[in-house]
């Protein structure tokens, strides 16, 4: 067998055309921090007396020379904001690139006197204008939080750069000032004010250009992020919603997440029949879906194809969280991305569930205790309920709810008692011998979605805090006997992530891998519900339905997590009062504005 060799012509015609289109932004984005890296450095210290370029400073104005230097801090410091955008090929980083290169150039050219930062800054300006068709990428929705967020990581890094600007000239330094006179100087400097660190020659000039400019840098990009105009998150029309409950109504029971779909937090892409559909939510840049796909397994190849296309319209990075196994095998089919096991959904068959057995010993035991304490439960959907009780019930539900954030994203439909709901079910617990409190003789409420026609999910479980211990245990229990008489034949509990871990990692005979790991899952439990939800959910002996996430490559897992964990509600961001401003409005998809454009044209 012969293999062909290509001749060194060849090699050097690959070397001159440059790299492929595809793969321009990413090294776009790394040159970029290279000479964000850069201009930094050349605002930040002194100039090189030695150089041969010294000889220009001479013919330029006094005070060129502190101009240049804040000139090229303020653009490394933008470069360096701006290389994730271009590696995502947003057309905005783009445009912010090409402006600042040149400046970074100029500047480092006339303070530092670096020919060699100067061209290379110049150099990149080449592939970014020829590959100016790479970056088409359209805007991500955009919340208030960002300015706070970028006034206190910006505000953070110019106080530790504005400390190193302080402290880069030591040879003209005015005695030998204390770490917090150069912090005093530094905050005062980014203020515009002369701090108490002083200079010879003109180098407190220098110090306070770069400074002032750390400092106008942060106000400018913080006031700008927080009264730019809005481009909104989408939100669920009435007509996607109406359109969803009727994929929902035909292919409802197929999925126990298919319920949630209906949040109205959430955007939607149908397939091009109408007949299945993807919902999702952006965060951080990550597009993320959650469940199965709506509607017929058959159309389910168009909706995710309209939501890849999506993703790639926005570049965003695509993710599916919990999704069923046939879920998985039809995303991974449909896209080439990789699918891994999340965890498993606890499914109660309701004819099978009894007390009786030594295996529910712990429950019978812990639910006649409360039965005696004189708690009663009820049962019933939501039509059922007049809308006093539902308001006291959903303000109980608000009130114990034990954090700021609504939690809940894939599993969580958002509201309690909503008319649009008539088939939930909302189990009660009372107890009418007690002294009345805020919300009467309520004391714990669960909430359960449709699961088609003959199942229901839950939804969130919440409690009285000053309730006896066992309230879910009680109410789970009330749902599951009284489940027949709603002709409900299956019910879904809780997700236990990495469920199969947990019980493979406790056996005998488990390997050290195996039990290093469940030990580490043990140890996040402290923070986050992992064993505790698994253990909850094994008292009822479920069977164990596992859910996978899908992703495009290893390295988006740690930024998919850390954005289902935003969904979730398990890390947020408290804004003021005045950057809250909600738009009005959902955002149409990128095929939608294609229709509403060939309508126009018509």
């Amino acid at each position: 067998m012969s293999v062909e060799v290509p001749s060194r012509s060849s090699r050097w015609r690959r070397v001159l055309s440059g790299p492929r289109p595809e793969a321009v932004p990413a090294l776009a984005a790394r040159a970029c921090t290279l000479v964000g890296l850069l201009d930094i450095a050349a605002g930040v210290f002194p100039r090189f007396r030695r150089s041969r370029m010294h000889a220009i400073a001479e013919v330029l104005p006094g005070s060129f020379g502190p101009f240049a230097a804040a000139l090229s801090l303020s653009a490394g410091v933008l470069l360096l904001l701006l290389a994730h955008g271009l590696r995502r090929r947003k057309r905005r980083a783009w445009r912010a690139a090409v402006a600042l290169l040149p400046a970074g150039a100029i500047a480092q050219f006339t303070y530092r006197h670096s020919l060699v930062g100067a061209l290379i800054s110049l150099a990149l300006l080449a592939p970014l204008l020829l590959h100016r068709d790479e970056f088409r990428a359209l805007p991500d929705p955009r919340s208030r939080w960002r300015a706070l967020t970028n006034f206190v990581l910006l505000g953070a890094g110019s106080i530790v750069l504005g400390l190193i600007v302080v402290s880069a000239h030591p040879r003209r330094m005015v005695g030998d000032p204390s770490l917090s006179d150069r912090l005093e100087h530094v905050l005062y400097g980014l203020f515009g004010f002369e701090g108490p660190v002083g200079y010879t020659g003109d180098t407190s000039w220098t110090v306070g250009f770069s400074l002032g400019a750390l400092g106008l840098l942060t106000a400018i990009t913080t006031v700008y992020l927080a009264f730019r105009p809005e481009h909104p998150a989408a939100r669920l029309t009435e007509d996607d919603e109406t359109r969803l409950r009727a994929l929902l109504d035909r292919h409802g029971g197929r999925d126990s997440l298919g319920h949630f779909a209906l949040r109205r937090d959430k955007a939607v892409v149908f397939s091009p029949s109408g007949k299945a559909a993807v919902t999702y939510r952006v965060v951080s840049g990550v597009m993320l879906a959650s469940g199965d796909p709506i509607g017929d397994v058959e159309a389910w190849p168009g909706a995710i194809e309209r939501f890849m296309d999506e993703a790639k319209a926005h570049s965003w990075t695509p993710a599916v969280m919990g999704c069923s196994e046939t879920g998985a095998e039809v995303w991974t089919r449909e896209t080439g991305l990789g699918a891994l096991e999340l965890g498993d959904e606890a499914v109660v068959e309701v004819p099978d569930f009894s007390l009786a057995g030594r295996a529910m010993r712990n429950v019978r035991q812990m639910v006649k205790r409360i039965e005696r304490a004189g708690y009663e439960t009820r049962v019933r959907r939501v039509r059922d309920l007049g809308e006093a009780e539902l308001d006291r019930i959903r303000r109980a539900a608000d009130d114990w709810r034990g954090t700021d954030t609504e939690r809940g994203f894939s599993m969580a439909l958002g509201r309690v008692g909503d008319p649009t709901d008539p088939d939930c079910l909302i189990a009660t617990a009372h107890k009418p011998d007690a002294e009345p409190g805020p919300y009467g003789d309520l004391k714990a409420v669960l909430h359960f979605v449709p699961w088609g026609t003959d199942g229901a999910s839950l939804d969130l479980m919440r409690r009285d805090r000053s309730a006896d211990p066992g309230m879910n245990e009680l109410l789970i229990v009330a749902a599951l006997q009284a489940a027949p008489r709603f002709g409900v034949k299956r019910v879904s509990l809780n997700f236990a992530m990495f469920r199969s871990a947990l019980a493979r990692g406790e056996k005998i005979g488990a390997g050290p891998v195996l039990r290093a790991w469940r030990g580490l899952l043990v140890f996040l439990s402290r923070w986050f519900q992992i064993e505790s939800l698994y253990r909850f959910n094994a008292k009822f002996r479920p069977r164990w339905e596992p859910r996978f996430v899908v992703y495009a490559t290893s390295r988006d897992l740690p930024r998919i997590g850390f954005a289902a964990m935003q969904a979730e509600g398990f890390v947020s961001v408290a804004l003021p009062r005045v950057l809250r401003r909600r738009a009005t409005g959902p955002r149409p998809c990128v095929h939608r504005m294609a229709e509403h454009q060939e309508v126009r044209a018509a």
